[in-house]
């Protein structure tokens, strides 16, 4: 199975997440954070995430005569590399856009179903913009988000540190007008 079909599932993906922040987590203490998934398929899962070297073995302990494996992310496995990027069809985007808006839904209401969410105090933001970018713009405005982006993303779990889900997703709404008139639907800002 290839790296997009193994990250475009809802269950496989949120485990991803968990993982993230160097995170070393046993296959039940996934289950506590995908508690609207079942036992048995978070472990196929985990154990699919790991046959394919997306996750591996932390470390492993005996707890009452069984094995208790921790495991962690492969950073550098749990990424669509450009090559990937490139051959995806427009099907392909739309599953993999579907599936993250699944997740998306799927932990935000894991969230709110626990019993101290508080979204005013958690500073919650799921806003919408629309702007109105040239090429030049939306490249500077990404590489400006990159840079205040990446640094965090190589923050390790503490006990003072919350996990939060960011998702930026970008894409044109409409095309820019290719005759020279003026769109009709805009202002002339000389009036």
């Amino acid at each position: 199975m290839d790296t997009l079909e193994l990250l475009a599932h809802p269950v496989r993906l949120r485990i991803v997440h968990a993982m993230r922040g160097e995170r070393e987590l046993t296959t039940g203490q996934l289950c506590a954070r995908i508690p609207d998934t079942s036992k048995a398929m978070v472990y196929r899962h985990v154990d699919l995430l790991v046959t394919s070297g997306i996750l591996e073995v932390a470390g492993e302990r005996r707890v009452r005569g069984a094995v208790e494996r921790r495991y962690r992310l492969r950073h550098d496995r749990a990424v669509l590399d450009v090559d990937v990027l490139a051959a995806m069809t427009a099907d392909d985007h739309r599953r993999v856009f579907a599936t993250s808006m699944a997740v998306l839904v799927s932990e935000f209401n894991a969230y709110l179903d626990h019993e101290d969410a508080d979204p005013m105090a958690d500073l919650v933001g799921y806003r919408q913009h629309a702007v109105w970018l040239t090429r030049d713009e939306l490249e500077e405005m990404i590489r400006e988000l990159r840079r205040v982006i990446l640094p965090l993303l190589a923050n390790q779990s503490t006990p003072d540190r919350t996990q939060h889900l960011l998702s930026p997703i970008f894409f044109p709404v409409e095309q820019p007008s290719t005759d020279s008139g003026s769109d009709p639907d805009r202002p002339d800002p000389r009036t």
